[in-house]
């Protein structure tokens, strides 16, 4: 199992677009792990509960806050970071939200990327930008077939095809403007899981809301599936991603599928029922479709490529994926430390 190497980022600094949200919160804290100089660009953290605010002790960083919507700004940020790499995570990044907002949804993923591309052209010393767009970004059939990185993309719904909107306008840059871009490529992650979640509308959390208000949660489509995987599996794919696209720029692929292994994807029902056992709660539930806003069915990702390409490898599970999200929403339950556990948990990916 390839894990990512100390001595590439150490001393490095990278640009985190998006450090203030789950995903970009939990890479901030491996790359501080590892020894990179960090700089974030984002809007404020969103909530009451969010981990960005509980890591404050364990993250060293530059935290700038920028709309990546105002170009002029955010491009003279992305400047003034000095970067050799670029993590691009920033994004509108939740499904139902996407259809109470659509031209807010647009303007962030879509537009918000092609600034940082153009941001990106001519400026010096980057050496690769890795632009994370998400499953969703395939033309679903629902056959339930696995997606592969070749698929044409598309979505039927405005989170889905803003995310396949800004791969594609990754492709059309690097195609368009080749000499003045950085080594280029996309990640297609699935639906993470983790400590520290507490984003509207995603299962965990409101598990987790819902166990602790006694209120019924209620569940739009207990038979869809995804494929579901720690947060840290996921990011320790995008590490080793930067790392091959500046050591074997020639060889590595720009488009990459990250999902946990062949297997059947357990549904939502039975991710709850898992959950609730070893969170040691109960979790009522109601069912409560939504016609008028329809997800897909199933949802299913190829990763052959990334394991052949990258030597990468999920360390987790399902099982142990939702034991260790339970762990960790017990602890903050208690009021733990939640700096430090969330410190150690990454620290097994780093490693």
């Amino acid at each position: 199992m390839r894990c990512p190497d100390p001595g590439f980022w150490r001393g490095r600094r990278v640009l985190v677009t998006g450090h203030t949200g789950f995903k970009g919160s939990w890479l901030s804290l491996m790359l501080t792990q590892l020894g990179a100089t960090v700089i974030g660009i984002a809007l404020p953290p969103e909530g009451e509960h969010n981990l960005f605010s509980l890591l404050a002790g364990s993250l060293r960083l530059d935290h700038w806050l920028a709309d990546i919507c105002d170009a002029g700004d955010f491009a003279a940020m992305v400047a003034d970071s000095n970067a050799s790499v670029v993590m691009h995570l920033a994004a509108q990044a939740l499904v139902q939200r996407g259809y109470r907002d659509p031209v807010g949804t647009y303007a962030v993923n879509l537009t918000g990327t092609i600034h940082l591309l153009q941001a990106l052209r001519r400026l010096q010393g980057i050496e690769a930008a890795l632009i994370i767009t998400t499953d969703k970004v395939y033309r679903n059939d629902g056959s339930g077939r696995r997606f592969v990185e070749t698929d044409p993309l598309g979505g039927e719904d405005p989170y889905s095809t803003s995310k396949a909107a800004a791969d594609l306008a990754v492709g059309n840059w690097r195609a368009s403007f080749a000499t003045e871009l950085p080594s280029l490529a996309t990640a297609r992650a699935g639906n993470v899981l983790g400590g520290g979640d507490f984003a509207e509308a995603r299962l965990i959390p409101d598990m987790v809301r819902a166990a602790a208000s006694s209120q019924p949660l209620v569940i739009r489509n207990p038979q869809a599936t995804r494929p579901w995987q720690h947060v840290g599996d996921v990011l320790t794919g995008y590490l080793l991603y930067v790392e091959d696209l500046i050591g074997r720029p020639t060889q590595t692929p720009r488009a990459l599928n990250f999902g946990p292994e062949a297997q059947r994807e357990p549904s939502v029902v039975e991710v709850l029922d898992a959950f609730s056992a070893v969170f040691g709660a109960s979790i009522p539930c109601s069912h409560a479709p939504d016609p008028s806003r329809p997800e897909a069915q199933r949802l299913t990702l190829d990763s052959t490529m990334a394991r052949t390409a990258l030597q990468w490898q999920p360390r987790y599970d399902l099982g142990q994926t939702l034991a260790s999200s339970a762990r960790w929403y017990a602890a903050w339950r208690r009021g733990e430390d939640m700096a430090r556990l969330t410190a150690m948990e990454a620290a097994d990916f780093c490693q």
